[in-house]
């Protein structure tokens, strides 16, 4: 199903884990409906950035997120209001959190990870985007990305 003019339903619901595990990940409808607004802003970060955005954790389903090492128990991930991505075209991960700020799309939580990828989250239908911004690596979670400003 496609749920924008770039994004498609299922490279929201890979997962290798999930393969790897044998955890059936498909998305329900009211999810569906969660992933087409997060597709939709996605495209504007995608049209901003000027190059195709790599989608590498979308929805998790509640088996699924309770697999994976890390994850937060009440994840955005599981009601398909975020996705991890990467945009290897634009730069590193870093360049692409600042350039999301930058862009003004909305989200509610933009967290640099690990310094490998981007957790791009909207908040949920009717509620104010929090534009909230976290670092997490190998020493915690901080609040604030390096060299950004919301």
């Amino acid at each position: 199903m496609q749920l924008s003019p770039h994004f498609h339903l299922s490279e929201f619901e890979v997962s290798q884990t999930a393969a790897r595990l044998g955890i059936h990940n498909a998305a329900p409808p009211a999810v569906v409906d969660n992933l087409r607004r997060l597709a939709e802003a996605l495209e504007r970060v995608r049209a901003h950035l000027g190059t195709p955005i790599t989608i590498t954790s979308g929805y998790r389903s509640p088996t699924l997120n309770r697999a994976i090492q890390g994850s937060a128990r009440n994840s955005a991930h599981q009601y398909g209001l975020a996705a991890d991505l990467v945009a290897p075209r634009f730069g590193p991960p870093l360049a692409v959190a600042r350039a999301i700020v930058e862009s003004g799309v909305e989200f509610d939580q933009l967290i640099y990870e690990f310094g490998s990828w981007v957790h791009f989250a909207i908040p949920a239908e009717l509620k104010a985007p929090r534009r909230a911004l976290l670092t997490i690596d190998r020493n915690g979670t901080r609040l604030g990305i390096e060299g950004v400003k919301c």
